[in-house]
């Protein structure tokens, strides 16, 4: 039977999943908070670049809409990593010139949005603000921040997609029984900035790579973009000796940049107008459960689990519970109450594995890049790869294989990390490589 569903939030999940649904003849109705960005320029520092990767790429190819959204998308085949003496190094992230894809936020979501309004029964409301749901009836009511009105929309389902600060799970969170809830915030927060094309709207920088200026404590990481331009991401401390606490003056930024990323300056001509213009924000993890609420209401995506950016896996994760959410559908048919306790009783311990994920990518992405034992397990990985077809890595199960779940994928990648820091342990470990010594190990780790 067809349903009339509101989906609250217009972003990368919302706009997915209502191809899904009105594929499946409902009646999709998206609010969106923010004015149409189609026709409104994305505020600066809030167009962060996103990688998309196999699962991501599954769940648009479920929906039919793949080849629109890969032709804005740039293959990034590893990480080019800008040690703080001016050396590169490149570090591939698969085999066979695998790659994660580099897209904007504000280009993939502007398409989402034109492809599901290209179906006569989904509709975008814009500059729509949810003040309030109600579970039990399925009505939300909505503020109107152009026209300050006020509306109470009545319909059969209530779907949040609605992001880290989800009103619809406040809705769960306040009116619901035994919701379990925590958000914990990371002590560093980004900035955006930029590296422009060139005159000529070539790339200034290696075109094909996710570029990682990893220091210790803090890093900064630069993705393509289809004009040309690179767009920077400043992960620091908010708080401390080195953080966007002291850097309160263009003196004391310039000496930071120049001290820890000297070779990006000369790449970065609005550097001081970027830093001291666009936002500071944080990073949250959010982590809930139950996700739904009888046959009513059911949050999807970053309301339900919102994670750190440092996996790149936010939005496949999201586009990954649509494809999900849309087996379900299939299997319960209109039985919307086992179809939202089953999508969630599937998710949650995904979600769960992907936010550790992020939080352990962090550590291994600004402290480990260009660590000499880190480095050498990598080698090791690599070899064994090489040797064993079957053998896929974490990352390679997180990336490549979404046929392999998240919570699979992080249990793996404890054990082998056992086993390579048994090997990384082994002195000239290559050239004791066919010993019993280390193939006993390396069997263990590939069984």
């Amino acid at each position: 039977m067809k349903k009339n569903i509101s989906i609250v939030g217009s972003g990368l999940v919302g706009s997915l999943l209502s191809v899904y649904l009105a594929k499946r003849g409902h009646n999709v109705t998206m609010f969106e908070r923010r004015p149409d960005m189609r026709s409104t320029k994305i505020s600066a520092g809030r167009s962060i670049n996103l990688a998309l990767s196999d699962r991501g790429i599954r769940g648009l190819k479920a929906a039919g809409i793949d080849d629109d959204i890969m032709q804005i998308a740039i293959p990034m085949y590893g990480r080019q990593i800008h040690h703080q003496d001016g050396t590169q190094t490149f570090q591939p992230y698969g085999k066979e010139n695998q790659a994660i894809y580099s897209v904007s936020r504000g280009g993939i979501n502007m398409a989402l949005m034109s492809l599901a309004e290209k179906f006569e029964n989904v509709k975008i409301k814009f500059d729509q603000r949810c003040t309030d749901v109600d579970l039990r009836k399925a009505t939300a009511k909505f503020h109107d921040e152009k026209t300050g009105e006020n509306s109470t929309i009545q319909s059969d389902i209530v779907l949040g997609t609605d992001g880290a600060f989800s009103p619809v799970r406040l809705a769960l969170q306040t009116s619901t029984d035994m919701f379990n809830y925590s958000q914990t915030y990371l002590e560093h927060a980004y900035k955006e900035l930029v590296i422009p094309a060139n005159a000529d709207g070539s790339f200034r920088m290696e075109k094909n790579a996710l570029h990682i200026w990893p220091r210790k404590s803090f890093m900064m990481i630069a993705l393509p973009n289809i004009d040309g331009s690179f767009t920077c991401t400043l992960f620091l401390q908010l708080k401390g000796e080195e953080s966007f606490e002291t850097l309160k003056d263009e003196a004391s930024q310039m000496n930071f940049m120049r001290n820890y990323f000297a070779d990006a300056i000369e790449l970065m001509p609005t550097l001081q107008h970027d830093f001291f213009n666009n936002p500071t924000s944080t990073l949250v993890t959010v982590r809930c459960f139950p996700w739904s609420f009888e046959d009513k209401a059911c949050l999807v995506g970053d309301a339900a689990h919102a994670i750190v950016p440092f996996f790149g896996q936010g939005m496949n994760c999201g586009f990954e519970d649509c494809v999900v959410f849309d087996e379900m559908m299939e299997k319960h048919g209109d039985n919307w109450k086992a179809l939202f306790e089953e999508y969630q009783t599937l998710r949650k311990p995904n979600g769960d594995a992907v936010a550790q994920l992020a939080l352990d990518n962090f550590i291994e992405m600004r402290d480990k890049t260009a660590d000499p034992k880190f480095l050498l397990r990598k080698k090791i990985e690599a070899r064994i790869a090489t040797e064993h077809p079957n053998f896929l890595s974490m990352y390679a199960q997180v990336t490549f294989s979404p046929q392999i779940s998240y919570h699979t994928a992080y249990n793996e990648g404890q054990r082998h990390g056992v086993h390579l820091d048994k090997l990384a342990n082994i002195e000239n470990v290559f050239e004791k490589w066919n010993s019993d010594e280390v193939q006993s190990v390396v069997r263990e780790l590939v069984r």
